[in-house]
């Protein structure tokens, strides 16, 4: 579980389906994830599933996120995976429209990159996102990622962003 200032994010479970499906299949969320597509019941079990067993044997995942003191809905999800099923992790989220425009997305994307860094030790964190999600551009640059390449995606140009683990980088100065 990780906590945030207004933000407490738990491994994905079974029992966010439901909320899963709502979310996932609005047409602002799904307008640059999952590459627009929209998601079948059992795509969202595989999802869950994935990432229960991704925590399981690489101690990350997808995180459903929660506003604390709120009602303990799903307001979205965070996570990490690996970019291409290669080595390295790329840093996920996603938001219901309700909570846009508050800096929460990239509060759960920071407490993700943290985690990435701070638990998991690894020496990069990337972003893979498309060219036309400006938004999400803003929040990995407030992250402090860079873009380094281009490459084509299903729906336009990608943009790849990285970020180096600072603890790393201080340590070989």
């Amino acid at each position: 579980m990780l906590r945030t200032g207004r933000l407490l994010l738990s491994p994905l479970h079974p029992d966010d389906r439901d909320e899963l499906r709502g979310l996932w299949r609005r047409a602002e969320v799904r307008a640059f994830l999952f590459d627009g597509e929209t998601l079948s019941d059992e795509r969202i079990v595989e999802l869950i599933t994935n990432s229960e067993k991704d925590f399981a044997t690489e101690n990350f995942g997808f995180w459903a996120v929660r506003e604390i003191g709120g009602d303990g809905s799903l307001i979205g999800t965070a996570g990490l995976r690996r970019l291409d099923d290669g080595p390295d992790v790329e840093v996920v989220y996603n938001l219901d429209p309700a909570w846009w425009g508050r800096g929460l997305a990239s509060e759960a994307a920071a407490a993700v990159v943290d985690y990435a860094f701070e638990v998991l030790g690894v020496d990069r964190v990337l972003a893979e996102i498309d060219e036309g999600n400006t938004a999400s551009i803003a929040v990995v640059e407030r992250l402090g990622m860079r873009p380094f390449e281009t490459v084509p995606g299903v729906l336009g140009p990608m943009i790849h962003f990285a970020l180096a683990n600072p603890g790393q980088v201080a340590e070989t100065e």
